[in-house]
């Protein structure tokens, strides 16, 4: 760790801007056949249930080959992952560029807050498809390049604090998918929405 005016930085930290999920860059015929898979996916997966659905009947409702969808996005979990891209980036650009709390120009321990807030609606509203794209294989969620654009955040927004990549994961890791969606039938939204206000109250 180094320090500054600002406070503890990891020596590896990278700007956050350079963090942002880039949208895919692919040829025209590439692009209109992801298109159609995402879009082939997202219905289905909201018609059946994600667990429910399988690569062939995904394929199938694309008009793609078996072989064209497996090499784009491997298998099941991979295109979670990429339908949940576009999600990720409209919150990354919020996070970046938005209007305060959530954006710049409010107190670190407001951002924080408005950060757990919105990232708990983003959860819950594609909670089956952040948990196949976390739990796919050991260690996914912190493999995934989103999961390292909130921990930075989190971590410049924490910077006063001893160690702020220990508490950036700290706090991240009550919203891990596996553990939202075994907790959610338990204590319900709004017990996991104020406890989350607590703990980034204690971590400032």
């Amino acid at each position: 760790m180094t320090h500054d005016s600002n406070g503890p930085q990891s020596v590896s930290a990278m700007p956050l801007e350079l963090l942002r999920t880039p949208p895919p860059k692919e040829r025209a015929d590439a692009a209109r056949n992801r298109l159609a898979v995402l879009e082939a996916a997202g219905r289905l997966f909201v018609e059946h249930g994600v667990e429910a659905v399988s690569m062939d009947q995904v394929a199938a409702a694309a008009g793609v080959g078996k072989g064209t969808l497996f090499r784009r996005f491997g298998d099941k979990s991979g295109l979670a992952a990429a339908l949940l891209d576009a999600r990720e980036r409209v919150l990354q650009e919020a996070v970046l560029q938005g209007p305060p709390p959530l954006g710049p120009g409010a107190p670190g321990g407001e951002r924080l807050t408005a950060f757990l807030d919105a990232y708990l609606d983003y959860l819950l509203e594609h909670l089956a498809l952040v948990r196949m794209s976390e739990t796919a294989t050991p260690g996914a969620r912190y493999r995934i390049g989103a999961y390292r654009f909130w921990h930075r955040h989190l971590a410049i927004l924490l910077a006063a604090t001893p160690d702020p990549d220990h508490a950036a994961h700290a706090l991240l890791a009550p919203l891990a998918a596996d553990h939202v969606a075994a907790l959610l039938p338990e204590l319900g939204e709004r017990r996991l929405r104020d406890g989350l206000r607590r703990l980034a109250l204690a971590a400032m």
